[in-house]
């Protein structure tokens, strides 16, 4: 077979191995960044619709995961992540089981400082807002906080427009009776 042969016997050029190579490593840089500025938004994102810190960081991960094999084919990676990860979300919620233990395991974090997850809730008084809202109401004001239109909401979860601006009204209704009420205490 010469140089200019392609591996698969056809007509066309060989690609060069030093350019797949090349474009190999463009792609994994792109996926990095990628990585980098999405991850931490998209566990934001879950836990806004009231996952708990350890599922939320989980589902992005797996999200990620999915994401990097599937990289060549993802015109809109940061819809499709978002969209992947909030399905999980509701598949995991579908399939809560319990499993009953005879003694409690001992808490284990992956994170630095597990203390840190206090101070995340209080600097983002959203957080119980958001646990106080209708699912739907909470999963739609998530995809508004992460900067989707809802335009894109309602093609990203195959809804309705007018029942996503609707859950978004309400939600926001709630939203300013909650911040009315926590003034009044004050």
């Amino acid at each position: 077979m010469s140089e200019n042969t392609p591996a698969d016997g056809g007509d066309g050029p060989a690609i060069e191995p030093v350019t797949r190579h090349r474009v190999r490593n463009e792609a994994d840089e792109e996926f990095s960044a990628f990585y980098r500025s999405t991850i931490r938004p998209l566990v934001a994102f879950l836990i806004n619709q009231g996952a708990a810190v350890h599922v939320a960081a989980d589902i992005a991960q797996d999200t990620m995961t999915s994401a990097y094999r599937r990289w060549s084919e993802l015109h809109t990676p940061r819809p499709w992540a978002y969209k992947v990860a909030s399905r999980a979300l509701v598949r995991k919620f579908a399939t809560i089981d319990e499993e009953p233990v005879e003694e409690i395991p001992e808490p284990t974090s992956l994170l630095a400082r597990p203390d840190a997850i206090g101070e995340w809730e209080t600097r983002h008084d959203a957080l119980p807002l958001l646990r106080s809202l209708p699912p739907r109401q909470r999963q739609v004001l998530a995809w508004t906080l992460a900067g989707f239109t809802p335009a894109d909401i309602a093609e990203h979860l195959a809804l309705p427009g007018d029942t996503v601006r609707a859950n978004l009204r309400k939600a926001r209704r709630a939203a300013a009776a909650y911040l009315k009420a926590r003034e009044e205490e004050q």
